[in-house]
Parts: structure tokens; C-alpha cells; sequence
């Protein structure tokens, strides 16, 4: 189980829900994903028009999972609290996954445009869940604004580069403990997955490279096994590499054959 804002979930795994072949496909992938929490994109879905949106609302709620909506396509802070209180009406949620872009190149979020929206969001009672880079600073001023879940990317959004700096999201792991930490954003390989849960996080989302997958199903049930392994071997209590080689078997009290 994991525990956001109070509210206990019991899969690690959350999976976007855009780019898929078809809505049944959708369906299948979150079931073998075993899958508590969708994010949904309010433009994108507002964008296919009222019936469309309204097939999807009930596709959703067919599934029985948690919604996070989210603020993607979104360049200012204004931009996304307006989107942010739009989507609280429509699926009845105080959760946000929070994007604000400030690169159309890399997708990489506006650190200075986030933390002000984050602010006036939870102060708003929003339960905001921000995107955002490996940035220690910019997690702990999220933090200072009302934010309890953070959510660093391992990579650019879209890019299955995988975890591309080990050592910042170890920071992050290490400064807040106590704190739900989310990858989100460029995990390609169920390998990737179990890497950033073998440093502890709680959980990781994505959606291209489950999406984008020659069998978008098999892939989904590939990530369950991959993160349910990275987090059982993070508990388990992982060796540290080493420098130097050590023996298996003990040598002392062999046999000695003359």
C-alpha cells in the first residue's frame, strides 16, 4: 500500500492514459497493470468533444480507479490553475498532477511558474501532485508551498531514456524520507522501473512507453513485475557494489588435499 495525501492505494504503478491504439486497449492495459490511478489530461479530453469525453468518463469509472487529473499542454501558472479548477468540477477530485512547461523542446517544467501555482492551488485545497525536474531546491520550496507528494522525472517527457541522474533522485530519496516520491516522466523498460524503486521511491507513472509498446498489455503487466521487484528488493535490503572481489565460499575449514 502507499499512501497519497491520506488516501491509501494499493498499486505502485499509475498509468497515463493518452496515445493509446483504442479505449479497449486502455481498458485491458490498466487491468494487467493492476493499475489504482489514471491520470487524465482535461484538454486532451474536452478536445474530442462532449460525447467523446463523455465515453471515456465512463470507461474510467467502469475501471474502478482513482482519476488524477492533470495540467498537460499548460505554460503559466495561470494557465494551469484555471485548468486545475476546471478539472475539480468535472471529475470531483481534489487531486492535481501539476505541469506547467516551460521548454516546448524538452517539456521540461518551469520550476518558477510551478511553485506559484502549486501555492495558490493548495491553498485552494487542491491536493497537488507536481511534475517537476531532480531539482533538490525546487523540491524542498514545493514542499515549503503545501505540496505533499512530489513527483521528479527521470528523464524528458516521452524520451524511454530511463533514469539518466542516479545520484539526484538518491538526494531526493535521502532528504525526504517521509515524503511520497513519484518518478514520473521517461522510464522506457520495466528495467528502468525497478531501477528507481530499488532507491526507494514509492511509486513511478508513465504512459508513452506503455502506450507507444508493440502490445501495450503485455507491457503494462512487464512494468507491474518491474516495480513490484524494485520495491521488494529496496526492502529487502540491497548489496552495496564493491570495488573488490569477495568469495561465496568460505575458505576457512576446507578440506586440504595433499
Amino acid at each position: 500500500m502507499v499512501t497519497f495525501y491520506d488516501k491509501e492505494v494499493a498499486s505502485r504503478f499509475l498509468l497515463g492514459t493518452a496515445q493509446y491504439p483504442s479505449p479497449q486497449i486502455l481498458s485491458e492495459a490498466a487491468k494487467a497493470g493492476e493499475v489504482d490511478i489514471l491520470t487524465v489530461s482535461l484538454r486532451r479530453e474536452t478536445a474530442g468533444g462532449q460525447q467523446a469525453g463523455q465515453k471515456f468518463w465512463e470507461l474510467i469509472q467502469n475501471l474502478g480507479v482513482h482519476v488524477l487529473p492533470n495540467t498537460a499542454g499548460c505554460h503559466s501558472a495561470r494557465d494551469a490553475i484555471l485548468t486545475a479548477k476546471m478539472a475539480r468540477d468535472l471529475f470531483k477530485t481534489n487531486w492535481i498532477k501539476l505541469e506547467v512547461i516551460g521548454n516546448s523542446d524538452t517539456l521540461q517544467p518551469d520550476p518558477f511558474q510551478l511553485v506559484e501555482a502549486a501555492e495558490e492551488l493548495c491553498a485552494d485545497g487542491f491536493e497537488v501532485f507536481p511534475y517537476m525536474t531532480d531539482d533538490l531546491v525546487l523540491a524542498e520550496r514545493l514542499l515549503e508551498v503545501g505540496c505533499k507528494v512530489l513527483m521528479p522525472w527521470c528523464a524528458p517527457i516521452g524520451s524511454a531514456a530511463g533514469p539518466l541522474n542516479l545520484t539526484a533522485l538518491r538526494t531526493l530519496r535521502s532528504y525526504f524520507p517521509d515524503t511520497p516520491l513519484v518518478v514520473d516522466a521517461g522510464l522506457g523498460r520495466p528495467s528502468h522501473a525497478t531501477t528507481v524503486m530499488e532507491l526507494g521511491y514509492d511509486a513511478v507513472l508513465l504512459n508513452t512507453a506503455v502506450a507507444k509498446a508493440g502490445d501495450p498489455v503485455a507491457m503494462a503487466r512487464a512494468f507491474k513485475h518491474g516495480i513490484e521487484a524494485g520495491r521488494e528488493g529496496y526492502l529487502a535490503g540491497m548489496l552495496e557494489p564493491r570495488d573488490f572481489a569477495t568469495p561465496s565460499t568460505p575458505l576457512i575449514g576446507q578440506a586440504v588435499f595433499s
